[in-house]
């Protein structure tokens, strides 16, 4: 028989991302700063999925992430699955949602906004979760999430 898999070492305690779509985990990757982690990184890139054709998957030990970590992960990659790990056994299984409001995660793309010019928090009412659309506070400027750029 021959063998179809790669055995990974389990997490004892830490974090796995799972269902990524392939084409953003590079940009998840960049966002949690997963390249500086002194920790260990397991990265599976285009997995076969019976969900989503292919997905991404990422585990990241003795690393539990904020909820302002998460907030901008669900920018570039809503309702991708986090389980907690502790002792070996997932503790906890959640998805990723966008909030509501997004706070100093994305920069406005209009140059004329106060938040491009002067020192103060973007925040960005989540109008339309499932096509990405959210407006700016101050300047009311609506653009979709596929527009914007990361602080």
């Amino acid at each position: 028989m021959k063998r179809q898999e790669m055995p990974v070492a389990a997490l004892q305690n830490g974090t796995v991302i799972d269902h990524i779509p392939s084409n953003k985990l590079f940009q998840v990757v960049n966002l949690l700063h997963l390249d500086t982690m002194k920790t260990p990184v397991t990265i599976g890139y285009n997995l076969k999925s019976k969900k989503m054709g292919k997905k991404s998957i990422i585990k990241v030990a003795d690393k539990f992430f904020s909820d302002e970590e998460l907030n901008q992960l669900s920018v570039i990659t809503p309702n991708v699955t986090l389980c907690i790990i502790r002792d070996y056994d997932v503790v906890e299984k959640k998805e990723v949602r966008m909030p509501s409001e997004l706070t100093d995660i994305v920069k406005c793309a209009n140059p004329k906004c106060i938040t491009n010019n002067e020192p103060m928090r973007t925040r960005f009412r989540v109008l339309d979760k499932e096509l990405g659309i959210i407006q700016c506070h101050y300047c009311n400027r609506e653009v979709t999430l596929d527009q914007v750029k990361l602080l």
